[in-house]
């Protein structure tokens, strides 16, 4: 699959351009996260406009931010209520672990293989953000989570919440 394909299949996905690019329909309403996601698909589409030679300083430094990234959303989950093994954060563990054995098939020559991850990311990644991390974003502004500041207006207000699923009204 080439970046050109993966556009017109994505609806988060420009079409004017390879890569991978920012656009709206990511936003999940909550001002960090949007922030996080942009930075995201901002390193994705550098590294997807990179050449395979010159792109594995460039990726580790994404797998760095994907998993502070991941990391972030995690801690918010746990503040928040949800199980530690709910689908969402499996999900983060999933991809992270992904994304980490790449390194090694690069360094063993395979050097296609970090295209094919971030085309495989620019495929998952939209409907990750609009289902899994918009619902969890919805959560957050419910149960009166600051993101920013990483506390709760109201402590009491999760004192009866356990969610196990992912967040998402989409999630089964």
């Amino acid at each position: 699959m080439n970046t050109h394909s993966t556009a017109t299949t994505n609806p988060a996905m420009a079409t004017s351009a390879p890569g991978y690019q920012w656009s709206d329909a990511l936003l999940t309403g909550d001002a960090r996260m949007d922030e996080t996601h942009r930075e995201f698909v901002d390193q994705l589409d550098t590294l997807l406009a990179t050449p395979e030679a010159e792109q594995l300083p460039l990726y580790q430094a994404f797998v760095a931010h994907t998993q502070a990234h991941f990391a972030q959303e995690d801690r918010w989950m746990l503040a928040t209520g949800f199980t530690a093994g709910n689908c969402h954060s499996d999900q983060h563990a999933m991809i992270l672990e992904t994304m980490q054995a790449v390194v090694q098939h690069y360094q063993k020559g395979e050097t296609e293989i970090i295209n094919r991850m971030g085309e495989a990311l620019s495929e998952w990644f939209g409907q990750h953000a609009m289902g899994m991390d918009a619902g969890l974003a919805q959560h957050l502004l419910s149960v009166g989570f600051d993101s920013a500041t990483e506390t709760l207006a109201d402590p009491a207000a999760i004192r009866n919440v356990t969610v196990s699923g992912c967040g998402s009204i989409s999630c089964s």
